[in-house]
């Protein structure tokens, strides 16, 4: 398959043009409007080196809100974090975006020798926060942040894009939170994009990228 390049024109590939991998297209920008658009078509961009690369996976990695996995010690965990600021652990959402994206790209990960988040990516989806569009969740101790993630809302889908955690739980304490405030708001789908074992474990699972961009266009409104 080719690799398409884009230029100013917004407009991406067909999907199932892309690599084995995923990989569709290279170049463009972060705008907003090009951003919302990749999400809507199942694209989310990728950075590696100073390119901007452009994925949708085939077979897509997604977690269904009613099958989400929770197990004993963040069952406990849930119970004892309310969202009271005086509480040992404590869960917000959009409170601290900046400081989320900032710690999901500063955190130091086993095996990863950088990250994806480049300045250029913490600036285009803060401003996505501003257009209420990206969205953050939030765990505290006390008056610290020690755990988190942020994604794009669009709809009825949640594009999940990264999280953090500083302490045991704490990522894994947000994304069971806001899965469920998420499911409380209708939301039917969350993007995972790729699998991982940690998401696997919380009820993630695979699926056929036609079905899933079938999905968006019931879920997103035009």
């Amino acid at each position: 398959m080719p690799l398409f390049a884009l230029d100013a024109d917004l407009s991406f590939p067909p999907v199932h043009l892309a690599e084995p991998d995923g990989l569709l297209a290279f170049g463009g920008d972060l705008s907003p409007e090009r951003l919302i658009l990749a999400y809507k078509k199942g694209i989310f961009p990728w950075y590696e080196g100073d390119d901007i690369l452009w994925w949708s996976p085939h077979p897509r990695f997604v977690l269904f809100p009613d099958e989400l996995k929770i197990n004993k010690a963040t069952k406990q965990l849930m119970k004892k974090s309310n969202d009271g600021e005086n509480d040992a652990l404590h869960f917000t959402i959009n409170t601290a975006f900046a400081q989320v994206i900032h710690n999901c790209k500063d955190i130091k990960r086993p095996g990863q020798t950088g990250t994806w988040i480049t300045d250029e990516v913490e600036k285009a989806y803060c401003q996505l926060h501003e257009m209420k569009i990206a969205h953050s969740a939030e765990i505290w101790q006390g008056q610290a942040l020690v755990g988190g993630l942020y994604g794009i809302r669009l709809g009825n889908v949640f594009f999940g894009e990264s999280m953090f955690s500083k302490i045991s739980h704490a990522s894994r304490l947000a994304f069971c939170r806001y899965v469920k405030v998420l499911q409380r708001e209708n939301v039917a789908l969350i993007d995972c994009q790729v699998y991982t074992p940690y998401l696997e474990s919380m009820g993630a699972r695979m699926i056929d990228r036609h079905d899933f961009i079938q999905r968006l266009t019931e879920l997103i409104p035009d």
